[in-house]
C-alpha cells in the first residue's frame, strides 16, 4: 500500500466510521473501485484505533465519570447504584458477544465475509431495518409514545437485558457492510431508546470492541507476513482519527434534529448498485481480496 492510498483510506475511515454506512465496507469498495488490493481486515481493525481515540477525546468527560464510578463500584456498594458505574458494567457486558464471535469467526471475517455480494446484501438488509426502526422512532416522537404506549427511553433506563441485546446487535458488525454504529443504533431504536441515547451508547460500546480488535490485529501489520506496512497504517490511523472527530460532532448534532432516512436510502442504493455491477460482470465479487489459508 502506498502513502497516497493510506491517506485516502484514512479519510474514508474517518468519514464513515461513525455514520451508519460501514467504514470497513467503504474501505473495501474504495480499494476495489480504484483497482487497489484489498487492504484487509487487519488494516481496517488497526486504523479504527484512530477513530476510537476520537471518541475517547470527544466523550472524555463522560468516559472519565464512567471509569471513575466503575472503579469505585468494585469496592463500594453505594457506588454500584450510580448511573455511571452501571454504564461501565453494561459496556463490559455488551462487549462480550462481539469479542467471542470475532475470535470464533476470524477466518471468515478475513476471507469469505469480504465478498462484495455479502457486503451488498448487508447494505440493503440493514438499510431496511434502520428505516423501519427510524420510522418507529419518528412516530414515537410525533405522538410522544411508541408501540408499547411508553415514552422512548434514555440511557438512565438502560438495563442488563438491554445492554446484552445492544451487544448482540453490535456483533452483527463483524460482517462487512453491516456497520458497527448502524446495527447498534438500529437495535437501540427497536429497543425503544431515543436516537441520541442509542447513538451515544453505540459509540461508548464500540470502544473496548474496536480497541481490542485493533490490538489483536497489530501482529498482522508489517513484517514478512503483514499485508500492509506500518508507516501507511499509522498515517491512515492518524488521519482517520482527525476526520472522525469532526464527524462525531456533526453527527451528534444531526440526529438531535433529523432522522436516519438519508443514510437508509444511501445504503439501499449502494447495495443495489453493487449487486448490479457484480451481476453484469463489471466487478469480481472477490476482486483484490487476499487469499486466506483455510487450514
Amino acid at each position: 500500500m502506498s502513502w497516497f492510498q493510506s491517506l485516502i483510506l484514512g479519510v474514508v475511515q474517518g468519514l464513515t466510521e461513525f455514520l451508519p454506512i460501514s467504514s470497513s465496507a467503504h474501505i473495501r469498495l474504495i480499494a476495489v473501485g480504484a483497482g487497489w488490493p484489498d487492504p484487509g481486515a487487519a488494516f481496517t481493525a488497526v486504523s479504527q484505533i484512530g477513530t476510537e481515540l476520537a471518541i475517547l477525546i470527544y466523550f472524555r468527560k463522560d468516559i472519565g465519570r464512567i471509569v471513575s464510578a466503575w472503579a469505585r463500584s468494585l469496592v463500594s456498594k453505594e457506588a454500584r447504584r450510580e448511573l455511571e458505574a452501571r454504564m461501565g458494567w453494561l459496556v463490559i457486558v455488551g462487549s462480550i458477544p462481539i469479542a467471542v464471535l470475532g475470535v470464533t469467526f476470524k477466518d471468515h471475517i478475513e476471507g469469505p465475509f469480504r465478498d462484495l455480494r455479502l457486503i451488498a446484501f448487508s447494505f440493503i438488509a440493514l438499510g431496511i431495518a434502520l428505516g423501519v426502526a427510524d420510522y418507529l422512532a419518528s412516530q414515537a416522537e410525533n405522538g410522544g409514545r411508541h408501540r408499547a404506549g411508553k415514552p422512548r427511553k434514555n440511557l438512565e433506563q438502560l438495563t442488563v437485558r438491554d445492554g446484552v441485546l445492544f451487544g448482540l446487535w453490535q456483533a452483527l458488525a463483524l460482517v462487512p457492510g453491516m456497520s458497527r454504529s448502524g446495527v447498534t443504533m438500529t437495535g437501540g431504536l427497536f429497543l425503544g431508546y431515543e436516537r441520541a441515547a442509542a447513538a451515544r451508547y453505540s459509540f461508548l460500546l464500540a470502544i473496548p470492541a474496536v480497541l481490542g480488535s485493533g490490538a489483536y490485529e497489530l501482529k498482522e501489520i508489517g513484517g514478512e507476513t503483514g499485508q500492509v506496512a506500518w508507516g501507511p497504517t499509522i498515517l491512515a490511523t492518524v488521519v482517520g482519527g482527525l476526520v472522525g472527530y469532526a464527524v462525531i460532532a456533526w453527527f451528534m448534532h444531526w440526529i438531535s434534529t433529523r432522522s436516519f432516512m438519508p443514510f437508509v436510502w444511501y445504503r439501499i442504493a449502494v447495495g443495489v448498485v453493487i449487486l448490479l455491477l457484480v451481476g453484469f460482470g463489471v466487478l469480481d465479487p472477490l476482486a483484490g481480496a487476499p487469499e486466506v489459508d483455510g487450514g
